[in-house]
């Protein structure tokens, strides 16, 4: 099978597409053929060596990525999936140094939930991981409905989901986003839109009277997002948080690693998706020979929505 891969790490150059092995599914998997695979800032770590020491018993070469579609191929003993049927799933790739961006991908039978459907195999692969870690960090906050929530990086793929079920929970929710972003946030259902910047904190304190109740750091800005939520507020941190928290103000960290084997969660996100609730974007595609210029691009920023990488 052919898969996106690094035997070393460094920079975007290092990825490969290499032949490797088949895998086996084992009791309690299943054995995906892979359509569609996305190309997340995760992605850009792991290539680099961020997962470096979590892999050290690991031997090379790495396969990058995190969520994919596909259709299930193969399945252990004790599966509940078959063959045929169109799957999308979250993928760990610490877990055996074998990520999403693989024509074969093997996965615990909980990691998977099937396609929304009438979505396309590229639309379904850019939920799993980006919609479990904003469920996550939804839970993680436990706010009543009624609530201010504030979104940092509205018009992203995690902050987007981020506004879409905030309001799917109830929540009053408060958008920060570039200007020309305005329009595309506020499609999602946003309360209101910020546009970003160094007012943007004290606009959100005016507009809440303090500060909002919560805030989902979309935009990983660490310490200085704290200014926009109230004293005794929560902050969930999608990426570590970089500075010290401040005014009783709680720093959670999300790991979507928690919800990796929740396919109750996965199974909820897409049907939000059949029903409308949640909006499916993607970027870009590319082949897999190109998956050194989709991390370019990702670096790049700017992205709307999700760069995928097709089988």
């Amino acid at each position: 099978m052919r898969a996106v891969a690094v035997n070393q790490f460094g920079g975007p150059e290092m990825l490969q597409v290499l032949e490797l092995p088949d895998p086996e599914p084992g009791p309690g998997e299943v054995r995906i053929r892979v359509h569609a695979a996305t190309v997340n800032p995760t992605d850009i770590g792991f290539r680099s060596g961020r997962a470096a020491e979590a892999l050290s018993a690991i031997a090379p070469p790495y396969v990058p990525g995190m969520e994919l579609a596909g259709v299930v191929d193969a399945t252990g003993e004790g599966s509940t999936w078959k063959a045929g049927d169109k799957v999308m799933a979250i993928v760990q790739p610490s877990r055996n140094g074998r990520g999403a961006q693989s024509e074969l991908v093997v996965v615990p039978d909980a990691s998977v939930a099937a396609m929304p459907p009438g979505a396309s195999f590229e639309a379904a692969a850019t939920l799993p991981m980006n919609g479990l870690t904003v469920r996550r960090a939804l839970d993680l906050l436990d706010l009543a409905s009624g609530q201010t929530l504030v979104v940092t990086g509205a018009a992203g793929a995690v902050g987007g989901y981020a506004v879409e079920l905030g309001k799917v929970d109830g929540l009053h929710v408060i958008a920060v986003a570039g200007r020309n972003d305005e329009v595309l946030v506020g499609s999602f259902g946003a309360d209101s839109v910020i546009e970003r910047g160094p007012q943007a904190a004290a606009q959100v304190r005016e507009l809440t009277g303090g500060g909002g109740d919560a805030l989902i750091d979309a935009a990983a800005l660490g310490a200085p997002a704290l200014t926009a939520v109230r004293d005794g507020g929560k902050v969930a941190a999608v990426r570590a948080f970089e500075g010290e928290t401040e005014r009783g103000i709680e720093v959670l960290q999300v790991r979507v690693s928690d919800y990796a084997t929740n396919r109750p969660a996965l199974e909820a996100l897409g049907e939000l998706v059949a029903k409308g609730r949640l909006t499916l974007r993607v970027a870009d595609t590319f082949p897999p020979e190109q998956a050194a210029v989709a991390q370019e691009q990702l670096s790049a920023g700017g992205v709307r929505g999700r760069l995928v990488i097709v089988f």
